[in-house]
């Protein structure tokens, strides 16, 4: 863990077997993480890769990560607020395997996550692939993913996740989840509250997956203007666990959305472009399977072929 540093360099190094997160930039401005390798164990909890929390400036490239947890994660944890906001982070040609989500921003975020760009990246034998969860009254904005190879696969139910490919949310935190305690609510609050998720860009992706692409929020404004361009999803059934699920947790009440596995399932959501996007279905396609999109009070959805 590295605490409000000035001009940080972390090159050329391989860190094995870390119980917990293994790279944590605290407040840090001007980092940059270059040629590393993190092989953690795949069955450990809470064991991330690299965590950028309340940190600007920041580069992560040419890395590789393996990890039970989250691989590259952005937050605003509320212990270091005093550091700001997490701003203008690069991540490019990394390649990484998750049993979590192996690109993820949140769950944590009572400040600002804005300007990241993640490009050239390949994410494989994940449970989830790129995912957005805000659960605190923190702000995402301005964020670019691109040029990107996605597979994903269910695996067991320890992990949040349910092999959704691209993940896009923003829900208040329930208060009695023992994953999710009421510790993390500001100081004197008795229940969460969830910031906006905007101007999200998904661009020439392409996907491999035992389920769809999943935007929800917790009112139709809270997440709102997310951009999918030249996505392409395989959908490809290769494990026994049943589908036809969504995953929504932390957050207030079910966390789960049982219905059929579309390309894109898009629940309370506005201003949503899905431009140039193919949904095809693999050899095997189980009893759950459904065409395309699936929406649920979704406001001004644009679809173009």
């Amino acid at each position: 863990t590295l605490i409000n540093i000035e001009k940080t360099v972390i090159r050329d190094v391989t860190i094995r077997n870390s119980a917990y997160w293994t790279v944590h930039l605290i407040g840090c401005n001007d980092a940059s993480i270059d040629g590393i390798s993190i092989l953690n164990n795949l069955k450990i909890r809470n064991g991330d890769g690299i965590d950028v929390d309340h940190s600007k400036n920041v580069r992560i490239a040419n890395c590789h990560i393996e990890s039970g947890d989250d691989c590259i994660c952005l937050k605003n944890r509320r212990e270091f607020e005093e550091y700001g906001s997490c701003e203008d982070i690069v991540v490019t040609n990394c390649t990484m395997v998750s049993r979590s989500c192996a690109i993820k921003i949140g769950s944590e975020n009572m400040d600002k996550i804005n300007n990241v760009l993640f490009n050239n990246c390949i994410i494989k034998n994940s449970n989830r692939g790129i995912g957005i969860q805000n659960r605190d009254e923190g702000t995402v904005t301005n964020v670019i993913f691109s040029n990107m190879i996605v597979d994903c696969m269910f695996y067991s139910d320890v992990w949040w996740g349910k092999a959704e490919p691209i993940y896009v949310t923003s829900y208040p935190r329930a208060v009695g989840n023992h994953k999710d305690a009421g510790w993390r609510f500001p100081k004197g609050a008795t229940e969460g509250r969830c910031g906006e998720v905007s101007r999200i860009y998904f661009t020439n992706i392409k996907c491999t997956s035992e389920n769809g692409i999943f935007v929800g929020g917790d009112t139709q404004d809270k997440v709102n203007h997310i951009y999918f361009e030249d996505v392409d999803l395989l959908l490809q059934k290769r494990t026994a666990y049943e589908g036809g699920i969504y995953d929504k947790r932390p957050c207030v009440g079910e966390g789960f959305i049982h219905d059929k596995t579309y390309g894109f399932y898009i629940d309370t959501a506005s201003d949503i472009l899905i431009d140039d996007c193919t949904v095809t279905w693999g050899d095997i396609r189980p009893d759950q399977a459904a065409e395309g999109i699936g929406q649920k009070d979704v406001r001004n959805l644009k679809i173009k072929e």
